[in-house]
C-alpha cells in the first residue's frame, strides 16, 4: 500500500479551535483508555539513557497524548532532593491549553507546557531536551518530516517518533473500531462539556473528523525503510538511528529514535 498525501481536517489551520480540541480530548482519552503507547516506555528510558536527559520535549502533543501514563512510568524515580527526575513540556501548534493544564495539574510537577504556537520544523532553543512526536509525523510531507529531524539535529538533540497508525488494512479496521469506542465513551471525558455531546451527537462533526483523519493518518504513515531514507538524506554525523515496529497487542508501533553518538556530546561541551 503507497503512502497518499492527503490533508486532516483538524491540523488545518481553518478548523475551529473549539472542534480541534475536542478531536483532540479524544484522541488523548482514547490513549488513556486502551494504554496504546504504554509498550514504547523501554525504548524513551533507553533514548534517555544515551543521552543522559532527564527532559522531553514533546511536539504536536494534541490534548497531551499518552504522556500522563508515561510520565508516572518513566518518572517512578526520584531524585535524592525529592524533586521529580523526569522534565516533560508540552507544545503545539495550536495549543489545547486547557488540556495541558489539566495534564500539568495531574502529574505531580513532571509535566509543563509552553504555551506559544511551536512549529516543529524550528522549535525554541530554550526547549532543550529529547523530543517526541506521538501519532503526527505522518502529518508531514517528506521534506518537511527531513527538516524536523534536522532541526533537532541542529539542536543537538535527541528525537524519537511513535506511530501507532499504520498503512495496513488491519489498522483501518481498527480505526473504525476505535472511533465507535470513542463514539459510546464520549460523556465520560473530561472536563464534561454540553457542547461535546452536541458535536458529537446531535451534529456528529467529531466522530466524523475522527474517523477520518484516522484512516487518512493510516494511509500516510511512513514506515521504518521510509523513515530511514529521511534519515539518509540528513546533514547529520555521529548520530545513532533505529527505525523499527514494536510489536503491540492491537497493531505495531511505529518508530524513529536517533541521538548523539557519546563522542559527539563530550566534543560538544
Amino acid at each position: 500500500m503507497r503512502r497518499v498525501q492527503f490533508i486532516e481536517f483538524h491540523d488545518q489551520p481553518w478548523f475551529p479551535s473549539l472542534l480541534r480540541d475536542y478531536v483532540t480530548d479524544a484522541l488523548q482519552f482514547g490513549f488513556s483508555l486502551f494504554q496504546v503507547y504504554a509498550p514504547v516506555g523501554p525504548l524513551l528510558q533507553c533514548a534517555m539513557e544515551s543521552t543522559g536527559s532527564r527532559s522531553i520535549v514533546d511536539m504536536c502533543s494534541g490534548a497531551a497524548g499518552p504522556w500522563l501514563d508515561l510520565s508516572r512510568e518513566l518518572g517512578s524515580h526520584h531524585t535524592s532532593g525529592g524533586a521529580p527526575a523526569l522534565q516533560i513540556c508540552l507544545t503545539d501548534k495550536y495549543p489545547n491549553l486547557g488540556a495541558f493544564e489539566k495534564a500539568s495539574a495531574a502529574s505531580e510537577g513532571r509535566i509543563r507546557f509552553y504555551a506559544g504556537s511551536v512549529d516543529a520544523t524550528n522549535v525554541p532553543r530554550e526547549l532543550n531536551g529529547l523530543r517526541t512526536m506521538f501519532t503526527s509525523f505522518h502529518h508531514f510531507l517528506p521534506h518537511t518530516g527531513r527538516a524536523i529531524l534536522q532541526d533537532a539535529v541542529d539542536a543537538g538533540e535527541g528525537i524519537g517518533v511513535f506511530e501507532i497508525a499504520r498503512r495496513a488494512p488491519s489498522a483501518i479496521g481498527l480505526t473504525f473500531a476505535f472511533v465507535l469506542a470513542l463514539f459510546v465513551c464520549t460523556p465520560w471525558i473530561r472536563p464534561f462539556r454540553w457542547s461535546r455531546l452536541f458535536w458529537t451527537y446531535l451534529l456528529p462533526i467529531v466522530p466524523f473528523v475522527l474517523l477520518f483523519d484516522g484512516v487518512v493518518s493510516c494511509l500516510r504513515t511512513y514506515r521504518p525503510q521510509e523513515l530511514l531514507k529521511m534519515v539518509d538524506q540528513l546533514t547529520a554525523r555521529d548520530y545513532q538511528w533505529d527505525a523499527g515496529e514494536l510489536p503491540t497487542r492491537f497493531v505495531p508501533i511505529t518508530y524513529l529514535i536517533g541521538y548523539p553518538q557519546a563522542s559527539s556530546r563530550e566534543s560538544a561541551r
